[in-house]
């Protein structure tokens, strides 16, 4: 059986959550969660793994425009892996460089106001960061030889 996949926009104040479809073609935004600490962000997101049928978790990974892993990058690796050992879900991580930067810019195209656009930019991002995840997936498989 086919599982969903969870994407997330990791933050220090919000977290944004997108979900795919069950044949992994399309990524919904979900909502926006207030980070608290930890635990909790943890305990939500183990409820939406046991509601959605979710399989794989994907983490944007903040890293520096040259590449590298910078003190956000270290702090989201750190979380995955104890959203990982928590939720029993493998937790991938994916470069999120400009997601937010794309979600703004898609959300200004909408004429939405700065507040508006305050509240759905992490979702948005979450949602930008799991499309880009699943349409890579999509052209290896298509790159695949067949047997």
């Amino acid at each position: 059986m086919k599982k969903n996949i969870l994407g997330i926009d990791f933050g220090t104040v919000r977290i944004g959550l997108a979900i795919s479809d069950l044949l992994g073609i399309t990524a919904q935004g979900m909502e926006t969660l207030k980070y608290t600490d930890d635990r909790q962000v943890i305990e939500h997101i183990r409820e939406i793994v046991t509601e959605r049928a979710i399989g794989e978790i994907v983490m944007g990974l903040p890293l520096n425009m040259n590449g590298t892993k910078g003190p956000a990058a270290e702090r989201c690796e750190a979380f995955g892996e104890q959203l990982q050992k928590a939720v029993g879900v493998p937790v991938k991580f994916w470069d999120e460089r400009l997601t937010s930067v794309a979600a703004e810019k898609q959300m200004l195209k909408f004429d939405l106001s700065r507040r508006k656009r305050r509240k759905a930019v992490d979702r948005m991002a979450a949602q930008i960061l799991l499309q880009s995840y699943m349409d890579s997936m999509e052209s290896k498989e298509a790159e695949r030889p067949e047997t």
